[in-house]
C-alpha cells in the first residue's frame, strides 16, 4: 500500500494556507465512531464531491457519487468514513491516480500495491472498492472481517501480523496509528490526510450542500420523501437530522433501537413535506403504512400531534431513557432542544444560522418537536454536543 501519487504539488500549496507542525500532524481521530467521535454534520456527500471536483476538473463519471458509498459503507461499519475519504484523496491524488494503480481498478487505498510496478487488487465496482478500503481500515482497528471484499484483507487477517502491534498500543486505534503502520516509511502521511480534511472543513462546511438529497440516497432511501406536517414559515429551510444512538454501531451492525424513525415524532394530523431530511430512517418497517404520506410511527415519539397533545406523565422524567440527536439548518451556532415524550426524553442539537436563530428554532420545534423547549445556546455544535451528552450520557 505504497501507491501515493502526485500529492507533493498540492501539499506544497496547502501548507502555505494551513500551517502543520509535528505536534498537530498526529491528531487524527479514532477509527471507530462513538458518542464523542463522529463525522461532523457538515461533512456530506454533496460537499465532499464539490471539494473533490475543485481539484479534479476531469473526474471520471463513474466516480461522480463515490462519497455516497463512503458514507453508506462507513456508517454500516461504524467508522469515521470522512477520514477514510480524505485518505483516499491522498492515496489517489484526487482520483487522478498515477503510476502502478489505475482508475479502472476501483482500488482507492492501494490494497495490494506494494510499489515497483505492482498494481494491487481490482474491484468490479466503485461500491466494492470503497467497501474493501473501509473493511481494511476496520481490520486495522481490530475487527474481524468476515468474507472481506479484498484478498489483501483476508491474507493480513490470516497472517495475524497486526495482533501484536494492536496489543502494544493498548487503546482504541486512531487514524494516526493506522498511517504509521499502513505506510511506516512515510512520516508525512498523517499530516497529508489532516491537511486535506482541514481544507475541506475550511472551504466547504459553511457552503450550501449542492446535493442534500444524496444523504438519504447514501442511506438507501433513494429519492423517497418522508412526509409529515411542517411549519409553513420554515418550508424554504432544510435541516438534517441524525440520531446519535443509531450511530453507536458495534461490530458492523446497527443497534436494535435503530428502528426508530428520525426524532420519533408521532404521525402528524395533516401531511406536508418536512423542512428537513431524516437521515436515520428505519432499516425495517416499524408500522404498516398505507401510503407514502404516513409519518413516523407513534411508538417512538417525543412529540405529540395536534390530535394527541396532552400531559405525558406515565413515567417520571427522572427515570426516562434519553437520546441525543443533531439537526442542521447549515449554520455554525447551535441550540439544544429538549422534548419530553411518554417514555423518553430527546435532546436535539440544532445548528442554526446567525440572524435566524429564533425563527429556525421555533420552526423546528413546531414541525418536529412539539412542546419542546430550548435548554441552551452555544457558539458551535461541538460545545452543544458536549453539553447534550452531559444531560444524556447514554446518548
Amino acid at each position: 500500500m505504497k501507491c501515493r501519487v502526485g500529492v507533493s504539488l498540492f501539499f506544497a500549496s496547502a501548507m502555505a494556507a494551513v500551517p502543520v507542525t509535528a505536534a498537530n500532524a498526529a491528531k487524527l481521530p479514532q477509527i471507530r465512531i462513538n458518542q464523542h467521535n463522529h463525522v461532523p454534520a457538515c461533512v456530506t456527500p454533496g460537499r465532499l464531491m464539490a471539494f473533490l471536483q475543485r481539484r479534479n476538473k476531469h473526474l471520471a463519471p463513474k466516480f461522480a457519487k463515490i462519497a455516497n458509498f463512503y458514507m453508506r459503507h462507513g456508517e454500516a461499519l461504524g467508522i469515521r468514513w470522512d477520514e477514510a475519504f480524505y485518505q483516499m484523496l491522498v492515496e489517489t491524488n484526487y482520483l487522478q491516480y498515477g503510476r502502478d494503480v489505475s482508475a479502472s481498478q476501483n482500488n482507492f487505498a492501494g490494497l495490494g500495491a506494494t510499489g515497483g510496478g505492482e498494481p494491487g487488487e481490482s474491484f468490479k465496482s466503485v461500491s466494492d472498492g470503497v467497501k474493501a478500503h473501509l473493511q481494511h481500515i476496520l481490520m486495522y482497528a481490530g475487527e474481524k472481517i468476515r468474507n472481506p471484499v479484498a484478498e489483501r484483507t483476508r491474507k493480513v487477517q490470516e497472517w495475524g501480523i497486526l495482533d501484536k502491534w494492536r496489543r502494544r498500543i493498548g487503546r482504541p486505534l486512531t487514524y494516526t496509528d493506522l498511517t504509521r503502520k499502513w505506510s511506516p516509511g512515510d512520516r508525512g502521511y498523517a499530516r497529508d490526510i489532516k491537511v486535506t480534511g482541514d481544507h475541506f472543513l475550511a472551504q466547504l462546511c459553511d457552503k450550501p450542500d449542492p446535493h442534500p438529497e444524496w444523504v438519504a440516497e447514501a442511506r438507501g432511501a433513494g429519492k423517497k420523501k418522508v412526509l409529515a406536517s411542517a411549519n409553513k414559515a420554515s418550508s424554504s429551510s432544510k435541516a438534517v437530522v441524525r440520531n446519535y444512538a443509531a450511530d453507536a454501531i458495534k461490530r458492523g451492525k446497527r443497534q436494535s433501537n435503530n428502528t426508530r424513525s428520525g426524532l420519533g415524532a408521532t404521525t402528524m394530523a395533516s401531511a406536508g413535506a418536512l423542512p428537513f431530511t431524516i437521515l436515520n430512517a428505519p432499516q425495517a418497517p416499524v408500522a404498516k403504512a398505507p401510503s407514502a404520506t404516513t409519518g413516523p410511527t407513534a411508538k417512538t415519539g417525543p412529540a405529540a400531534t395536534a390530535t394527541t397533545a396532552g400531559p405525558q406523565a406515565a413515567v417520571p422524567t427522572s427515570k426516562m431513557k434519553c437520546n441525543v440527536f443533531t439537526a442542521s439548518y447549515g449554520g455554525q451556532k447551535a441550540v439544544i432542544i429538549k422534548a419530553v415524550g411518554k417514555h423518553q426524553i430527546n435532546y436535539t442539537v440544532l445548528d442554526i444560522n446567525e440572524g435566524n436563530e429564533t425563527s429556525e428554532t421555533e420552526a423546528y420545534i413546531a414541525a418536529y418537536a412539539k412542546g419542546g423547549t430550548t435548554v441552551g445556546k452555544f457558539p458551535s455544535q461541538t460545545q452543544a454536543l458536549d453539553k447534550a451528552f452531559q444531560l444524556c450520557p447514554e446518548g
